[in-house]
């Protein structure tokens, strides 16, 4: 009797030792998962993930950060990201201490023309945003696209975004952006517009989106008929919290100038970024800014 009783108190000993042995690594990844959770959630990292149009690289941007970084409070990092056809996806640059909206390039290897190679490099565009939010944990992301780059960035929050239901994009600037390719007129849709129409429903609601047009002459910036411009509020117009269009105007107002144009560089400070900043000038009484142009050209 004494023999099983004390077998059943040893038993009893070894069953708490097990417990105690599977609580401390459990508390231990309860406690770390808390406090990554912690981590994503009261992150401060905002940052602007911006997309090139087809043929151009990833250093298509590099003027315009450099015109925003004069004058920026804390200077604003630049990180350029490739992915590549075999589905490496590369990274030069890092983000500088203190700032907590890095601008990120994402450019592709396979960067032509058309509506089909338009969803293949949202895909690609999806991955290096999976790669990205694991990397820097970020919460919340601003999206900047020139021409075909602002296409790509509504295939992807149409197609990819919702895969990411704690990552919220706050604002997306379009930059001669040609919602509906070469056509003029609104009445001959082409099948991609139709497609971003037919979806609509699946952008995030509490969007602000800005659709930048510019005007060489009266109809087009040179390149993008401006109508295709306009085409994007049947996409967004009534379907996001804003969306509001804007035009700019002038001999910088080409298609391949509107990243440097000053008047876009002071909607990407005023608009998009945080903390906004008068450019290249000191703002006056009435509200105006006085600014000095000093381009740096893509070669």
């Amino acid at each position: 009797m004494l023999k099983r009783h004390k077998q059943a108190i040893t038993g009893l000993l070894i069953g708490i030792g097990l417990l105690l042995l599977l609580a401390v690594p459990a508390y231990s990844w309860t406690k770390m998962n808390i406090h990554e959770l912690d981590r994503f959630y009261n992150s401060k990292l905002s940052p602007v993930i911006l997309i090139p149009g087809s043929s151009a690289t990833n250093n298509r941007f590099d003027g315009m950060v450099e015109d925003i970084n004069q004058t920026a409070p804390v200077r604003h990092s630049l990180i350029k990201v490739k992915v590549w056809n075999d589905g490496r996806i590369t990274v030069v640059g890092k983000k500088l201490k203190n700032d907590n909206e890095p601008f990120i390039v994402v450019g592709f290897e396979n960067n032509h023309d058309g509506y089909k190679n338009i969803k293949a490099e949202a895909e690609m565009f999806n991955a290096a945003f999976a790669m990205l939010q694991n990397k820097y944990e970020f919460n919340n992301y601003k999206g900047i696209g020139h021409s075909n780059g602002g296409l790509v960035y509504t295939d992807f929050l149409e197609r990819y975004a919702q895969n990411y239901p704690e990552v919220k994009i706050k604002k997306l600037l379009t930059m001669g952006t040609p919602f509906n390719f070469e056509e003029t007129s609104i009445h001959n849709r082409t099948q991609m517009l139709s497609d971003f129409i037919k979806h609509k429903k699946r952008l995030p609601e509490d969007l602000t989106v800005y659709a930048l047009a510019g005007t060489k002459t009266y109809t087009s910036d040179g390149i993008v008929p401006e109508e295709s411009v306009r085409a994007g509020k049947y996409i967004y117009q009534n379907q996001v919290k804003n969306y509001t269009e804007i035009t700019v105007t002038g001999s910088d107002a080409e298609h391949s100038d509107l990243p440097e144009n000053d008047e876009v560089i002071s909607t990407i400070t005023q608009r998009i970024l945080t903390k906004p900043q008068p450019q290249n000038g000191a703002t006056q009484e009435d509200g105006s800014v006085v600014t000095k142009k000093d381009k740096h050209k893509e070669k």
